[in-house]
């Protein structure tokens, strides 16, 4: 999954906007504010860091060399994932899908009904 790719799918889930708040290189993807999605728009191939069930993360991290541990974030709760690695298909999407779940099961009752999710 190229850059282009991850920002079409990213900003096609529901309430997702794209930030900058670290600086101008580092690419935010956030739901209602939260974080479910971040990689650097220079070293795309570094990874992207995608929020993970902790036990799942692990499992995650022994089955594929791809996918390592977070950089720069909680290594229990984030992976980072190497975009340009060959991937089973449909992983990438469905690892984007999981963080963008994780962070919407996150929210409250009240906040996940006001944006109807």
């Amino acid at each position: 999954m190229n850059i282009e790719d991850l920002r079409e799918y990213c900003l096609s889930k529901p309430h997702v906007e794209e930030t900058l708040p670290f600086d101008q290189d580092t690419l935010v993807f956030k739901v209602a504010g939260k974080m479910f999605a971040l990689c650097s728009l220079s070293d795309y191939a570094a990874g992207v860091a995608l929020k993970c069930d902790p036990e799942r993360a692990v499992e995650l991290r022994e089955q594929y060399p791809a996918i390592k541990e977070g950089y720069h974030m909680s290594k229990k709760h984030w992976n980072t994932v190497l975009p340009e690695a060959f991937l089973p298909m449909g992983l990438m999407t469905e690892l984007i899908d999981h963080s963008y779940d994780l962070v919407v099961a996150g929210m409250t009752k009240k906040v996940r009904a006001e944006l109807g999710l």
